[in-house]
Order: structure tokens, then C-alpha cells, then sequence
């Protein structure tokens, strides 16, 4: 059978991926002053063993008003950095893949309150608020408290934070970092002409609007080792009439293709409520298709992808170099194993704990010496042993 193209390798700047399989950003709003705790642990400790090529921690703020909700993680401070050292050492103690990190500004949709409970807007004097900042003072809802628009000196300001996480999460030897430009967040509020309405060199024009992002990104890519990655998630377009779209996006991906961007990850929406989104299985595909159309670097591609030849068909036929998992792997914390198995492919690096899970029926889905593999004639000590 020949090798299922989501199963190929492939190379990011120096960085070696087993697999066309990354696992998206996903906020767990369970940190405590942004600080990681034994939650993050468990979580990203099941995604390590998952099969997937790429890991990447959830969106991280890189001051504390930078956080979506007061239970974001953080990387803005020596408390922080420790708790995530903590949780990193903890996985790779059991996991070798590779684990990328997201930094994150969250702006006007800042201050809110975790999804559970409602996700509200929390007032500036509330216990867990605090006044938001964006590129205008343009708040994401009616009833959400305006934000402050950033002055020359909150914009080196955040730039200067972006960076100083960066070095600190060259520390912790994270091997990627990606920039959240997507969802409405900052780097997409100062994109967009809907949230965008300064009249200043950072507003008006679409260069004017790219300015700030870019001045993010070269300043994050200069604080993190040459070697490494740096790469870009970016929302293709706001669904709304006169905002964000994808014209401006394949500008966009060309200039960070020039600063040294060595990935874009491809998703949509998110800056603005009027939004009118045609969700279906892979329905954010055509637009990483294009933005690969109009680059040379890694795309990756997302959007409720469920199914092992649905993942297969857009590297397969060049829609994107990499797919990229959220809630499907939550469900399935397995999918790649099982997308493997259906396609084909072989998992590199399983835990040795659960060698002997592999099916008789796919008897090379793991990559283990033959010594090693289940048909060998392992023995079981009673203890859980084998030998």
C-alpha cells in the first residue's frame, strides 16, 4: 500500500515532523493567575501521546489584560513560566513530539468570564475584569465596556511583551511559536477595517493595517532562536460585507512570507457578532487553498475535519500541507492512530505502555523494533510488566 500522503513527513524551517497531523490551540480556562496546573497537565499530556506530529499549547497571553478569560494561561512572568516548565517537564517525560505555543493578545474581546458560565464581558471593577485595549475604542459588542485605544506607548508596549514571551518560551525549549492574528483577537483587530479605525500609520490603508502585525512578528521572530519556527494562525475573512477578507489575507500571507514566516495556519472569522458562516465539513479548506496558491510556505488547514479520508483528500490533493485537529481530538484523543490505521499510515514514538493495544489486524501501525512489537511474545509478570 503506498504511504498516505498524511502520513509523510515533512520539514518547518529545521523542525522534522513525522506527520501531516497538528494539534490545534485549544483554551482550557483553567489556570489560576495564568499559571498551568495538573489540569494542563493531564491535557496536554493525553495530546502528546496522540500520535500527532505537533502539539501546540492553547492561546497564551503575553500580559495579564492580554487573556481572553481570567482563567487563561499566561507566559508574562517568572510564576508562569515556572508552572508551564512544570507541565512541559511533566510531558516530556513520557513524550518526545514536538510542542509549539501560541502567543496571544485577545484586545476588545478581552475581560470576559469562562464559557461555562456564560463567557459575559466582566466589567473593569469586577473581581476578575479589567479594562480592555484595542486598536480603536470599538468595543466587540453593544453592551461590552469600550476599550482603550493603544497609544504609541501601549503598542511597544504589547510588542515588547509578544517578544519577551517569546524568549521565554525559547527557555522552556518550546520548538515553535505561533502568533494568534485570527478569531478577532489583536493582531486581527488591527487587520480589520471593522475594528480598525485609527487614522494614524497603523490604521486606513491596508499596509497601514498590516503594520502593527508585522512589527509583532518581526520583533517575536528576532527574540526567538534563528532555528526554530515562527508561524502565523490568521482568520481568512470576518464573513462580514466591507471587513476582513480573502484578497487582503493573500497580501497579508505574502508579507509574512517575506519577514520570515515560516508556516500559516488558516482559519476565519471570529472579529465581529454580524458574522454569517456556512459551517460544514471542511469549510474553511478553500481558503487555505488559496493562501497556498499564493505562498511558498507550509499552510495548514482547519474547519471540522472528522474523518481519516476527508484529512487524507486535502494533502493529498494539495489543498493544504497540514491539517490541523480541535474538538475532533478532544473526542477522539486517539484520532491519529485510528486515521492510520484506516489510511495506511504508521505511528512514530507510541508510549511503550500501550504497545500492546495494537491491533492484531494492524499488526505495522507502530513504528517499534520487531523485538518490541505485540506478535513478539510478550509476557506479563502479573504486575503489568511485559517482557
Amino acid at each position: 500500500m503506498a504511504q498516505p500522503a498524511l502520513f509523510k513527513p515533512i520539514r518547518v524551517r529545521n523542525l522534522d515532523l513525522t506527520n501531516r497531523i497538528v494539534i490545534a490551540p485549544m483554551c482550557q480556562y483553567s489556570a489560576v493567575d495564568g499559571q498551568m496546573n495538573d489540569w494542563h497537565l493531564m491535557h496536554l499530556g493525553t495530546l502528546a501521546n496522540s500520535g500527532a506530529a505537533l502539539v501546540t499549547i492553547e492561546a497564551t497571553a503575553v500580559l495579564p489584560e492580554a487573556r481572553i478569560t481570567w482563567a487563561d494561561v499566561g507566559l508574562w512572568d517568572d510564576a508562569t513560566e515556572a508552572a508551564m516548565k512544570r507541565t512541559l517537564d511533566g510531558v516530556r517525560k513520557w513524550s518526545n513530539v514536538p510542542i509549539a505555543i501560541q502567543l496571544n493578545h485577545a484586545g476588545r474581546k478581552a475581560s470576559t468570564d469562562t464559557p461555562w458560565v456564560g463567557g459575559a464581558q466582566l466589567a473593569p471593577d469586577d473581581v476578575h475584569g479589567w479594562q480592555t485595549e484595542a486598536p480603536s475604542a470599538v468595543p466587540f459588542l453593544d453592551d461590552y465596556v469600550a476599550p482603550t485605544a493603544l497609544d504609541r506607548e501601549g503598542l511597544a508596549r504589547v510588542r515588547d511583551a509578544f517578544a519577551a514571551a517569546a524568549v521565554r518560551a525559547a527557555r522552556l525549549d518550546i520548538d515553535v511559536v505561533q502568533l494568534h492574528g485570527a478569531h478577532g483577537y489583536l493582531l486581527h483587530q488591527f487587520l480589520s477595517p471593522i475594528s480598525n479605525q485609527r487614522t494614524d500609520e497603523y490604521g486606513g490603508s491596508l499596509e497601514n493595517r498590516m503594520r502593527f502585525p508585522l512589527e509583532v512578528f518581526d520583533a517575536v521572530r528576532a527574540a526567538f532562536p534563528a532555528d526554530r519556527p515562527v508561524t502565523m494562525r490568521v482568520s481568512a475573512t470576518d464573513w462580514v460585507e466591507d471587513g476582513w477578507d480573502l484578497e487582503q489575507t493573500l497580501v497579508f500571507a505574502r508579507a509574512l512570507e517575506d519577514h520570515g514566516c515560516d508556516a500559516i495556519h488558516v482559519s476565519t472569522g471570529g472579529l465581529d457578532a454580524a458574522q454569517k458562516i456556512p459551517v460544514g465539513p471542511s469549510y474553511q479548506v478553500p481558503f487555505a487553498r488559496a493562501v497556498k496558491a499564493a505562498v511558498n510556505m507550509p499552510v495548514v488547514a482547519v474547519g471540522l475535519i472528522t474523518e481519516a479520508e476527508q484529512a487524507e483528500a486535502i494533502v493529498a490533493t494539495g489543498d493544504a500541507d497540514m491539517i490541523a485537529l480541535a474538538r475532533t481530538v478532544l473526542y477522539d484523543p486517539h484520532w491519529p492512530w485510528h486515521a492510520a490505521a484506516q489510511l495506511g499510515g504508521v505511528i512514530h514514538h507510541p508510549p511503550k505502555q500501550y504497545l500492546r493495544s495494537q491491533p492484531s489486524r494492524f499488526r505495522h501501525l507502530f513504528a517499534v523494533p520487531e523485538h518490541m512489537r505485540p506478535e513478539a511474545g510478550w509476557t506479563e509478570d502479573g504486575e503489568g510488566h511485559f517482557s
